[in-house]
């Protein structure tokens, strides 16, 4: 008798709600447990194929901190369409007026760059403050690695 291999399926995945908080953790550190649990890597049954993982809620992200000169080195880059429109922002800039994007972009760059990637970063919520509007989820606190 041959063991068969479980595969997930969309279908029977059960979705459970997570809630972590920023305040004082490294962005990279808490970027990649976030991504692993997006993508489901914290289950028994993950299938890499598969959109697996769990919602995230990641409430004070005005209180991530960055490591090394990371604040005034690293800049987003983006370009508003038009020609010689280069536009960017040191992270310490982003932080003051973009806190949530910082740890979505952080996140986004650990998910697999794919469609099956974007699907898993909606699942993502960030919020600046200590306040989320998904207490009707009965969100968890992410277990620590």
């Amino acid at each position: 008798m041959q063991n068969k291999t479980l595969s997930a399926n969309a279908a029977d995945i059960e979705r459970r709600w997570f809630v972590v908080s920023a305040r004082g953790r490294v962005l990279g550190r808490l970027a990649s447990e976030i991504a692993a649990v997006l993508r489901g890597k914290h289950r028994p049954d993950f299938t890499p194929h598969v959109d697996c993982g769990d919602h995230v809620i990641v409430v004070d992200a005005d209180a991530v901190r960055l490591t090394g000169n990371k604040a005034v080195d690293k800049r987003h880059y983006w370009h508003t369409g038009y020609p010689g429109h280069l536009r960017s922002k040191t992270y310490a800039e982003l932080l003051e007026t973009e806190p949530e994007e910082v740890i979505r972009r952080a996140v986004k760059g650990m998910l697999p760059h794919t469609p099956l990637g974007r699907k898993m970063l909606r699942k993502l919520k960030v919020y600046s403050g200590s306040e989320h509007p998904h207490s009707a989820q009965q969100p968890e606190p992410l277990p620590e690695k």
